[in-house]
C-alpha cells in the first residue's frame, strides 16, 4: 500500500521498535524510514519518512520485489516481523533493538536487523543512507575491518554485518542469496566519541533475540489486566513503555515530529517531547495495570520539574507545558530544506505550545500525584511542600483565560475544561492531605474549590443548549468536558452532563468517531482542518460506560479497534476515510484505549 504520489507509505504501515532511548519506524515494505539517535528528541538520523530524498533510509528487501508483505510482532514484545512473499521464496526480516536487562548499566544502543529464509532461496539487497541532523548532513563512510564507520555532524555509527558492504556516495548496500535456515544480519551501532565497533555474529544476534524477548514478555507480565481485551490492552501498554525514556524516567508523547493532521496542510506538530498532560495520563494508565516501577520513575522527573525555578516567564507559571527529556524549553523552528510527509509543510521542531498558558496541566498532574500517593509508596515532604507551592499558583490564577487542553493558537479563552482541571487540582490536593494528615489550609482551599465549581455551573452551563460548552460565552461544545464524571466533578447520571452528552452525540460524534470542537465554529488560529480525535473517541466509550449504555460503549470500543493499523497501534487521529493522522503512535490515544476497556471489562462484570 502506498501513497497516492508513490513516494510515501502510509502513516498506519509502520510499526514500532526501541530500547527504552529511542525508537524507530519500519515500514511494512521493511524500510526503516524514522530514527532519531541517541535519544527520541535528538535530531533524525534517518528521516525519509518527511522526505525521501533528503532523509535518509534504511531498505531491506527481496531484489525485483515481493508479491505480499505481512508485519506482526513477535507475541507479547517489541520485536517486529517483516515477512517477504516472492516468486522465489519467502523471507522474514526480524527488526529490534535489543534490551538485556532493566537499568542496564552496559547497554549498547543497536538496531539490529536479521534476515532469514523461510522456504526457497531469496536474493536480498540492503541499502543504509543514513542523513544525520533532520537530513542536513551528508555523512563520511569509512570501511574498517569490522565494518563501516559512518560519522557526521557530532553522530558516529557503525555498520556491521554477515555480507560483504559496499560504500557508495555515502550510502552502504549489501547483496546476499539466502537458502532454506541461511541468514544475514546487519546492525547498525550507536556509537559514542572514541567507541570502537564490535561487530555481532550469529549466535551473538540469537542470545540478543531471545534476551529481548524476555526482557519484553517479563515486563508485560507484570500486567494486573485479565480482561476481555487483552491483546489491545497489551499491545497498547508495550507502547507506552517504548515511549519512556528510562534513563530519566521521562515520557514522550510520540516518537515523531510533523506527521499531519491534514495530508498536505500545515498542522503539523513536533511531539517528540514531555508534555505534563500526556505523561500525566500516561500515569494513570500505567498504575491501572500495576506497573508501578514506571510510575515511580516518572514521579521523580516530574519532581525535579516541580522543584524548578523558572525566572523567564513568570507569567506562565511554575511548570511549563512541555519538556525535553532533559528538562529544558524546546522551543519551536521550522525546517525548510525538508519536503514534509506527503508535501505537508511546514516541517517543525521544538513546539510553540511551550510559550502558551495551559491551566489544566496541574489538574491532570495533580490528579497523578492523587492516583501515585493512593497506589505507591506515598509523597515525600519536599513533594508535598513543591505541590502546595503549585497550588498557591492555581489558587492565584484559575480565573484567567488560556490555550486550553488543545493548545488553540488564536486568543486566549475561560475555557471550560481548564475550569474542570483547576477544580480536579484543588479537590486532590485536599484529598491527599486528608489521608495523608500533610499540612495545608484546607478551608481555603475548600473556599477556591466552590467558588471554581460554581463558576463551572453558572457560566460554562448554556440552559437554553443544554450543555456544557466549550468556553464561557461560547456557542460550541467541547469534548474535553467527557472527562466531567471521570474526574468526579459530576455524576454521570447528573441531568447536566446525560444532556451534554446528548448534544455532544449530536455535533461532535460521526459513528462513534469524536472531533474534539467544532474547528469550522470555533477557529483554532491554525488553517486547515483536522480528522476525528482517537483519545476523545475513547473518551466517549468511558463516557458510555458510566451512563450505563454499555451495549453502545462496546460497539463504540469495537469500532475504534477497527481503527488501529495492522499492529494494533493509533496515531492521534483518524480522517475521513479511515487512515491514521497526525505523530505516530501516539501516547496520549494509547493511554485512552487502556482507560477505556478497563473501564468497560468492570462494568461488564
Amino acid at each position: 500500500m502506498t501513497d497516492p504520489d508513490g513516494d510515501f507509505l502510509p502513516i498506519a504501515d509502520h510499526g514500532l521498535i526501541g530500547d527504552l532511548r529511542t525508537c524507530a519506524l519500519v515500514g511494512a515494505d521493511a524500510t526503516i524510514d524514522w530514527f532519531c539517535a541517541p535519544r527520541f528528541d535528538s535530531p533524525s538520523v534517518l528521516g525519509a519518512l518527511l522526505d525521501p530524498e533528503q532523509g535518509g533510509a534504511w531498505r531491506l528487501g527481496p531484489v525485483g520485489g515481493a508479491t505480499t508483505t505481512t508485519q506482526f510482532y513477535f507475541p507479547d514484545s517489541a520485536i517486529l516481523v517483516t515477512r517477504f512473499l516472492t516468486e522465489e521464496g519467502v523471507a522474514e526480516v526480524h527488526d529490534f533493538m535489543p534490551l538485556i536487562r532493566a537499568h542496564d548499566p552496559d547497554h549498547r544502543q543497536r538496531l539490529t536487523r536479521r534476515v532469514v529464509a523461510v522456504r526457497g532461496r531469496v536474493r536480498i539487497r540492503m541499502e543504509l543512507t543514513a542523513r544525520p541532523d533532520y537530513g542536513r548532513c551528508h555523512p563520511t563512510t569509512e570501511v574498517v575491518d569490522q565494518g563501516v564507520l559512518i560519522a557526521g555532524d557530532g553522530v558516529r555509527l557503525g555498520l556491521t554485518s554477515t555480507a560483504d558492504l559496499d560504500t557508495s556516495d555515502g550510502s552502504v548496500s549489501a547483496e546476499v542469496t539466502l537458502g532454506p535456515g541461511d541468514q544475514a544480519l546487519f546492525v547498525l551501532h550507536v556509537l559514542g566519541d572514541g567507541e570502537d565497533l564490535r561487530p555481532d555474529d550469529g549466535d551473538a544476534t540469537e542470545r540478543l533475540f531471545d534476551q529481548t524477548a524476555a526482557y519484553w514478555r517479563g515486563w508485560l507480565s507484570q500486567s494486573t489486566y485479565t480482561g476481555r481485551w487483552r491483546e489491545m490492552v497489551n499491545r497498547s501498554a508495550l507502547t507506552l513503555k517504548l515511549l519512556t525514556h528510562e534513563p530519566s524516567g521521562a515520557i514522550v508523547a510520540a516518537p515523531t515530529t510533523s506527521l499531519p493532521e491534514e495530508r498536505g496542510g500545515s498542522r503539523n506538530w513536533d511531539y517528540r517531547y514531555v508534555w505534563i498532560r500526556d505523561a500525566a495520563f500516561s500515569l494513570y494508565a500505567l498504575l491501572r495495570l500495576g506497573f508501578t516501577d514506571e510510575a515511580a520513575a516518572f514521579m521523580e522527573w516530574l519532581s525535579q520539574r516541580m522543584g524548578e525555578d523558572r525566572e523567564e516567564n513568570p507569567e506562565l507559571g511554575p511548570l511549563r507545558v512541555l519538556y525535553t527529556i532533559d528538562g529544558d524549553i524546546p522551543h519551536e523552528s521550522e525546517l525548510d530544506h525538508l519536503r514534509g510527509y506527503a508535501d505537508s509543510r511546514p516541517v517543525r521542531i521544538g513546539n510553540g505550545a511551550v510559550d502558551q498558558l495551559q491551566l489544566d496541566i496541574y489538574g491532570e498532574l495533580i490528579d497523578s500525584v492523587y492516583l501515585f500517593n493512593k497506589y505507591g509508596p506515598g509523597l515525600s515532604h519536599d513533594a508535598w511542600a513543591d505541590l502546595t507551592r503549585l497550588l498557591e499558583w492555581v489558587l492565584a490564577n484559575w480565573e484567567r483565560e488560556d490555550a486550553g487542553m488543545w493548545e488553540i493558537r488564536d486568543q486566549p479563552r475561560a475555557h471550560t475544561t481548564s475550569r474542570l482541571m483547576c477544580w480536579v487540582a484543588i479537590e486532590r490536593m485536599m484529598r491527599i492531605a486528608r489521608q495523608r494528615g500533610l499540612p495545608g489550609d484546607l478551608a481555603g482551599w475548600a473556599e477556591v474549590r466552590d467558588a471554581v465549581y460554581h463558576r463551572i455551573m453558572e457560566h460554562c452551563w448554556d440552559e437554553e443548549v443544554g450543555a456544557f460548552m466549550q468556553h464561557e460565552g461560547a456557542d460550541t461544545v467541547d469534548a474535553g468536558v467527557l472527562l466531567m464524571p471521570m474526574v468526579k466533578f459530576v455524576a454521570p447520571n447528573d441531568p447536566r452532563f446525560v444532556s451534554t452528552l446528548r448534544v455532544i452525540e449530536e455535533r461532535l460524534v460521526s459513528d462513534t468517531l469524536v472531533f474534539r470542537y467544532d474547528l469550522g465554529r470555533s477557529p483554532d488560529g491554525v488553517d486547515g482542518t483536522e480528522g476525528t480525535f482517537s483519545i476523545c473517541s475513547f473518551w466517549y466509550v468511558e463516557a458510555l460506560t458510566r451512563i450505563g449504555r454499555l451495549d453502545d460503549a462496546r460497539l463504540a470500543l469495537e469500532k475504534m479497534f477497527s481503527y488501529a493499523n495492522h499492529l494494533g497501534l493509533y496515531g492521534e487521529q483518524v480522517g475521513l476515510t479511515g487512515d491514521q493522522l497526525g505523530n505516530f503512535p501516539q501516547a496520549f490515544t494509547h493511554l485512552s484505549l487502556i482507560s477505556a476497556a478497563l473501564n468497560l471489562d468492570r462494568a461488564l462484570g
